[in-house]
């Protein structure tokens, strides 16, 4: 997808981007961020001015208005960025949200701005303003002329015949007259940011406008212009007052406020969490203990694993592919947006300053009798999920080298607790910020399924069926993020056919859906099959997805980095020689691509490269089957092509695919001994293509069960793992997914 310029993002803006509002979780602990000699050295690190930011989150909404989940995490996910990765001092950030007496009213926003952010910054400050929660539309008097929506992955601008301009809603929406509403407008973000002293400006509005609701487990951040969904709303009164005066303070007409908006964003950069015509998801993540923003967590996570320096436009792009691959992981179509003023801003590090720490995943809040409290917002969510206590944690210090070990004895959502394995306890303080060293997995890892609604009747057998398989376990319908089991109805087929997802299977067939009910066509059948004939068609498939799952946990990603990880990037492209590339990682039916691995670190590295898509089956892309173990390395600052001549990978049918790469320190011979035996019966080979059918069933758990459990005992040759889990050292393994989608040619 092209980027946006200027004047296609400030059309988006006026109408969509304001359409946004923060969420955010309960802060914690406030005394804990208050060491002054950790924030004075963090602060000493860098040179900008003062660093201001505010952070506004609404999860509780009045009237019929539904409620979010996600938002208040957002707050607390984007504070403890700012503060432990980026120097701001917590006094410098204001919180406006439903946990804080300052609620996300329109007055209290409108107001924070003003004194927080206009009032109190110079030239050469720096300012964030991040906001989470509903978004909507409004009638605009005087509309933009264009929208810009997305059309298969390109945007393209539309005539604006509906005038209308997107929205951010305040908790106290409802004026009590149905044709008007207290939402605050684009417009009157415009003029605010126009207020502004400082050039250095980041807005990061997580929210939507585009449909709402809710679908499957996961929940849209926005609400319809009228509940009565007659005709849209206008602005309240209040709304046009305050854009009078602001107007006039900042000496602008109406027709100068116009052309300004027309030229671009205001100043500084803007990031939008979903396209004019998409929806922001509100997820569920860690079999739904907590719940966030997908936008903001993916983008806060990425923040803090990133290793190099790279300008707010290179997160931007790769962030761009994280977030639609996870939204797609739930069959949310969902792409960020961003805009620079001026354009040069792309190029200029995020938040406008360089990170003031080492890149990190969890962070020290405090410690009390030997037991240390640490924060894990850094972690993949497969980590969350899969990792046990007696998982281990590096503490850094200033320069990234570990001082101390901390062993995981307990966890509840994002905040863990745990005690010294090595080093010395007074080197331990609040601030101190952790690396994953040991991923402490379960022997036996399960897949989680929910079960759906539409099964009726057959719900009881289909349950019972399920329990009795290995390593599969039976969840409820809001903690199945990944995959849930149902039966195709006329209402779920529509909204599939209105998605345009290719193949829908038939009425009455029972198959996988994804979280948020895209349904995994080939894993559906002939209509009025029973529940037990289902399960037993079905679960050679669900092993194979469990063995992916396992592949990830390994690594602990869940696609946050977008096809890199730390030393290595994966990017997939059409080779041109069949079918064609629609956008990054989207292709048509038929379309032969290539997978492109480079290692960007200084130590050689081996590597194997996995597939599985929607039908649940796996194929191993290399190593080839026939190629000498060495072939599977790729040394240090180069890169590997696949295929090789001789060999094609063709995509088939309308769908998603993961793409995994495992690196390791160790040769084929010991640490991917595994996967070769994967490869003799489902791979590849140099001279023959494909080999037989792809592995499937107990085969790809127990092959892959088999290299974790390798993998287990060279970490426990290094490093001393006491408890009973599967070790998985995270300086030596690493997994790299990346999804790419087939859509109808």
């Amino acid at each position: 997808m092209p980027p946006l310029n200027r004047r296609h993002f400030l059309q988006f803006a006026g109408s969509t981007l304001a359409a946004i509002g923060l969420s955010q979780l309960d802060v914690l602990q406030r005394g804990i961020h208050d060491s002054a000699t950790q924030y004075g050295r963090v602060l000493a690190q860098g040179k900008p001015g003062r660093k201001l930011a505010l952070l506004v989150g609404a999860n509780t909404y009045a009237g019929q208005i539904p409620n979010l989940r996600g938002c208040l995490t957002d707050v607390d996910l984007q504070r403890e960025l700012l503060i432990h990765r980026y120097g701001f001092n917590p006094s410098d950030i204001l919180i406006v949200s439903d946990s804080e007496s300052n609620q996300p009213n329109r007055d209290n926003i409108l107001k924070a701005f003003e004194t927080h952010l206009i009032n109190q910054a110079k030239p050469d400050d720096i300012v964030v303003f991040h906001f989470s929660g509903h978004g909507s539309l409004v009638r605009d008097p005087n509309p933009l002329k264009e929208l810009i929506v997305n059309q298969n992955g390109d945007l393209k601008a539309v005539p604006n015949t509906s005038k209308l301009s997107g929205t951010i809603v305040p908790i106290d929406r409802t004026t009590g007259n149905p044709d008007q509403v207290q939402d605050i407008m684009g417009k009157s973000l415009f003029l605010l940011t126009q207020a502004l002293k400082t050039d250095k400006v980041t807005l990061i509005l997580d929210s939507c406008h585009s449909g709402g609701g809710t679908r499957g487990n996961v929940l849209f951040r926005s609400v319809s212009s009228r509940l009565d969904g007659i005709e849209p709303a206008a602005p309240s009164p209040a709304e046009l007052e305050f854009q009078a005066r602001w107007m006039k303070e900042l000496r602008l007409t109406e027709a100068a406020l116009q052309e300004l908006r027309n030229q671009g964003v205001a100043k500084g950069v803007a990031i939008g969490s979903a396209q004019y015509d998409q929806l922001a998801a509100d997820a569920p993540f860690d079999s739904g203990t907590f719940y966030a923003g997908a936008f903001s967590y993916l983008l806060t996570r990425y923040l803090w694993q990133q290793a190099v320096d790279e300008s707010i436009g290179t997160v931007f792009v790769n962030l761009r592919r994280s977030t639609r691959d996870v939204a797609n992981r739930s069959s949310v179509a969902q792409e960020p947006l961003l805009a620079a003023n001026p354009e040069s801003n792309r190029q200029k590090p995020t938040y406008f300053v360089p990170p003031a720490t080492p890149f990190a995943e969890a962070v020290v809040r405090s410690l009390t009798n030997g037991q240390i409290e640490f924060w894990l917002g850094g972690i993949s969510s497969l980590s969350l999920q899969a990792n046990k206590n007696g998982s281990l944690f590096s503490a850094i210090d200033a320069s990234g080298k570990e001082v101390a070990q901390i062993e995981q004895t307990s966890r509840r959502g994002l905040t863990a607790t745990g005690k010294l394995k090595t080093g010395d306890l007074a080197t331990i303080k609040p601030g101190t910020l952790l690396r994953e060293r040991v991923r402490g997995l379960p022997s036996n890892l399960k897949l989680q399924v929910g079960l759906d609604e539409s099964l009726g009747a057959d719900l009881a057998t289909i349950k019972a069926a399920l329990q009795g398989l290995d390593r599969v376990e039976v969840v409820g319908p809001e903690q199945a993020m990944a995959y849930r089991l149902g039966r195709m109805t006329p209402a779920y087929q529509t909204q599939a056919q209105q998605r345009n997802l290719g193949t829908v299977p038939p009425v009455n067939s029972i198959g996988l859906f994804t979280g948020d009910l895209r349904p995994l066509a080939p894993t559906f059948d002939q209509p009025g099959e029973t529940g037990a004939d289902a399960i037993a068609r079905l679960a050679p498939r669900l092993k194979a997805f469990l063995a992916a799952e396992v592949l990830k946990a390994i690594g602990g990603v869940d696609v946050v980095k977008g096809g890199q990880s730390q030393g290595f990037r994966v990017t997939v492209k059409a080779t041109g020689k069949a079918g064609r590339e629609v956008a990054a990682n989207r292709f048509t039916p038929g379309t032969q691509v290539q997978v492109q691995i480079q290692n960007t670190s200084d130590r050689d590295r081996y590597v194997a490269v996995l597939s599985i898509g929607d039908a649940g089956k796996m194929r191993v892309l290399f190593p080839y089957l026939d190629a000498p173990e060495d072939r599977a390395r790729v040394a240090a600052k180069q890169s590997l092509t696949l295929p090789e001549a001789g060999v094609i990978f063709p995509l088939g049918a309308p769908g998603l695919l993961e793409i995994m790469v495992l690196t390791s320190a160790e040769p084929v011979r010991d640490a991917l001994k595994a996967l070769k035996e994967i490869g003799a019966r489902g791979g590849v080979s140099s001279s023959r293509g494909f080999s037989r059918d792809p592995l499937g069933g107990d085969d790809a758990v127990d092959a892959v069960s088999a290299l974790l459990g390798n993998i287990d005992q060279n970490t426990r040759s290094d490093i001393g793992v006491t408890t009973e889990v599967q070790a998985v050292d995270a300086n030596r393994y690493a997994v790299i997914s990346t999804t790419i989608e087939v859509v109808p040619g």
